[in-house]
């Protein structure tokens, strides 16, 4: 079974827009066993919106539409699709009352524009859209299904996860196939290959799949079976995630869509201990990461961002022999940081990072890249160098999950 996706907006096509729309919707799409074949985007013009629902429908078997369903003129793609289907637009009254109820509860009274949200291509099925107020739709024609969904990432997610993901399996009775995801860090991807190859050839002999995906400071594996019968699938990748846990323990930290914070909250709450950071080189990346969970108050306590050497010695009490003798991306230093932000703070752990981010600032001695690392706990300060590369944004994500996996790894002795 064959897919076509199509993402609708010259904001994308300028570069203005990311199109992460089409990325989440293949991966979807593959787990419900339906292979991707071609991905379009295109401009908001009614003859490159017609001429690419005609090309997908002759090639694809489910064809999904993302944008141009806004209330202002550039947004054709309703128009577009009553045309493709030669049919004419109506007023959906269930929609219209839904649109303004949206506004409604949001203490606005509905723009005259938004009344076009309700005018839909005659012939589908259009669905509300809890998040906004274009609805999504969907049509058949010669075999093909045709969705057409907003363009705003979290409408368009909540549409499919809600509505048309359960359709597209109901209509196509699609294959079972089951995918776990084993989330490593601390390992680069060639030696990880290297330890776990006789373990990927076992996977083979089974009829699974392995898929290695690096990430900047982490590799995710991802397992996949393909059968009849879902259960038994999730039994076989289960006893092989069993067996993989076995070989290298000290990597795997967490499974399939969870982040390391959380993991970092969990086990934080779990015993009942506090975080502190004191940050240089990673500019507070870590202190985000950890306050994007909710729940986060509980367990963190607050960061210092001490990016000048005289926020150092004023606010984590650095000596400044250390940075004099040592510099600032030391040992001597980084250990300092954590023992002071965690005192300061009356905290149970406290991490701290200083290093050279990049693309300047490095020397013969200390080069970009260089990254110190420390990790206070109720008992001890200890700390890691890392040599992480020559790209800034990489080096300030790489040392921040580094740091997270080092605290994470105290925590669970």
């Amino acid at each position: 079974m064959k897919a076509v996706i199509i993402t609708i907006g010259d904001e994308i096509l300028i570069g203005q827009v990311v199109d992460t729309n089409s990325a989440w919707l293949a991966e979807e799409l593959t787990q419900l066993g339906i292979k991707v074949h071609r991905i379009y985007s295109i401009s908001d013009s009614r003859e490159e919106i017609l001429n690419a629902l005609d090309d997908a429908g002759k090639i694809a078997d489910l064809v999904i539409v993302t944008g141009g369903l806004g209330p202002t003129k550039d947004d054709i793609t309703k128009q577009c699709f009553a045309e493709f289907f030669n049919t004419t637009l109506e007023l959906d009254n269930d929609i219209l009352n839904f649109v303004r109820s949206y506004f409604n509860q949001r203490g606005v009274e509905m723009p005259k524009a938004n009344e076009g949200q309700a005018l839909v291509p005659k012939g589908g099925i259009a669905i509300k859209n809890k998040n906004g107020t274009a609805p999504g739709m969907w049509y058949e024609k010669d075999k093909a299904v045709f969705i057409s969904l907003p363009g705003v990432p979290y409408e368009m997610k909540a549409l499919m996860e809600e509505n048309f993901f359960p359709m597209i399996a109901e209509h196509f009775n699609t294959p079972k196939i089951f995918h776990k995801t084993v989330l490593t860090q601390g390992i680069g991807e060639s030696s990880l290959m290297e330890i776990i190859a006789d373990w990927e050839n076992s996977l083979a002999e089974e009829n699974m799949k392995l898929a290695y995906l690096p990430q900047p400071g982490m590799v995710r594996l991802r397992i996949t079976a393909t059968g009849n019968q879902l259960e038994e699938l999730k039994q076989k990748v289960e006893e092989k995630v069993d067996a993989l846990k076995a070989i290298i323990p000290e990597f795997i930290w967490g499974f399939d869509k969870q982040k390391l914070e959380e993991v970092i909250g969990s086990k934080l709450t779990e015993c009942k201990k506090t975080l502190a950071t004191a940050e240089s080189c990673t500019g507070g990346y870590i202190a985000h990461l950890i306050t994007s969970i909710g729940g986060s108050s509980s367990y963190f306590l607050g960061s210092v961002l001490s990016y000048a050497n005289e926020v150092k010695m004023e606010q984590l009490q650095v000596s400044p022999v250390a940075l004099q003798v040592h510099g600032a991306v030391s040992k001597q230093v980084v250990e300092q940081m954590a023992l002071g932000v965690k005192k300061n703070l009356k905290a149970d752990y406290a991490i701290a990072t200083s290093g050279i981010a990049g693309p300047t600032g490095g020397s013969e001695e200390k080069p970009v890249g260089t990254v110190w690392i420390a990790i206070a706990t109720p008992t001890k300060v200890f700390s890691e160098k890392f040599m992480f590369g020559n790209h800034r944004e990489r080096n300030i994500r790489k040392t921040a999950l580094q740091a997270l996996n080092m605290l994470r790894k105290e925590i669970e002795i």
